[in-house]
């Protein structure tokens, strides 16, 4: 199994700034992508980034050119910068990885929120 614990997540003005970072520990050799996904209230979890092995990323159109997400293999973390923050991208934070033959794993979230 696969844990990932969330970090970074607290209150910011809009047009500010946040760096959350997610500690992956545990069977992470066949992980194959990681990445974050957000939730706000009354609404469904949605994917934010996704990062793969080999580092190619993807973005929901929502956040491309405010958004970068990272990884460092030799610290086994996963980073999101989040630039130009709006109300919108006010949510709970979540960590994911996709591991092959077992499927996904979560951390437990972090609180972004966004004042105008």
């Amino acid at each position: 199994q696969v844990q990932l614990v969330e970090s970074g997540g607290g209150l910011v003005q809009a047009g500010g700034s946040l760096r959350l970072s997610c500690v992956v520990s545990g069977r992470i050799d066949r992980v194959a992508h990681m990445g974050w996904y957000r939730q706000a209230p009354a609404n469904q979890r949605e994917l934010v980034a996704i990062i793969t092995n080999a580092g190619s990323t993807n973005y929901a159109d929502s956040v491309k050119g405010r958004f970068t997400v990272s990884r460092d293999n030799a610290k086994n973390t996963i980073d999101l910068q989040m630039n130009s923050l709006k109300p919108e991208d006010t949510a709970v934070y979540y960590c994911h990885s996709f591991t092959y033959g077992r499927g996904d794993d979560w951390g437990r979230g972090t609180q972004v929120t966004v004042s105008s």
